[in-house]
């Protein structure tokens, strides 16, 4: 069973057929997804997502919306963690530094939801572009207890590798589907069977295909099939790793 690790089912993208979106997502043999919140705004459409059986839940407070943050919204994400015991990550939250003016707040938020997952022994969901180096550092600084996915991981292999070493999983996706991703794609042939997810970060991050078009988790599967290519594996094996990875990382039972 294909787990899509990381999408946001919650956006508006997916209003008008988000019924629909869950069918074709289990006809392509998507038997679970991990939705995590970005802003305080999302929360509850998150937590109404969080009622299905094929669904796990995370919040958190994302760097590319730091004009929607307030400043009590860190104080509001200890509460709403405490009141949803069943979030199996705090996330997604982290680092973007093409927003160069919110750099020194990103880092800011970002530490204190660290230390909220670290009191908690949360995982964490972790978004994180052009600041790989200086996260992995930052998290080596803080030594989290339950690790956590870099998401949408676009890095090198020794940069996998240090995130890995520290108890984190990288988060694979349409990214690895582009010819010009020679970089990744080294990375993914060289990492741990243990190291890695399936993700989609539907409704973005788009295959090579399908750009400028609405990305979903059925889609999931031409990843696990460009994984198995860039591996060398089977698919069933590629298929089977990264579910009990994202099992074992998020305490998904199944």
């Amino acid at each position: 069973m294909l787990i899509d690790a990381h999408c946001h089912l919650d956006f508006a993208a997916f209003d008008e057929d988000r019924q629909a979106m869950f069918e074709r997502a289990h006809s392509a043999g998507v038997g679970h997804f991990v939705v995590p919140g970005t802003t305080r705004e999302s929360w509850p459409r998150v937590v109404a997502l969080g009622e299905r059986d094929d669904v796990s839940i995370a919040f958190g407070l994302h760097p590319a919306f730091m004009d929607r943050h307030a400043e009590d919204d860190v104080e509001a994400l200890a509460q709403v963690l405490d009141a949803h015991p069943q979030a199996v990550a705090l996330g997604e939250c982290g680092i973007d530094a093409r927003f160069e003016d919110t750099l020194d707040v990103q880092w800011r938020l970002l530490d204190a939801q660290l230390k909220l997952a670290k009191a908690r022994r949360l995982p964490v969901v972790l978004h994180c572009v052009h600041a790989n180096d200086k996260l992995s550092k930052r998290l080596r600084q803080l030594d989290m207890p339950a690790g956590g996915l870099i998401h949408a991981f676009a890095g090198s292999a020794d940069q996998a590798q240090r995130f890995i070493d520290l108890g984190f999983v990288v988060g694979l996706g349409g990214a690895t589907t582009y010819p010009r991703a020679q970089r990744l794609q080294r990375a993914v042939a060289a990492l741990p069977n243990d190291g890695y997810v399936l993700e989609t970060d539907s409704p973005d991050m788009p295959l090579c295909g399908f750009q400028g078009r609405r990305n979903e988790p059925a889609r999931i599967a031409r990843v696990a099939e460009r994984i198995a290519e860039l591996r060398g594996q089977p698919l069933a094996e590629v298929v089977a790793h990264s579910a009990a990875n994202t099992r074992r990382l998020f305490g998904i039972e199944g």
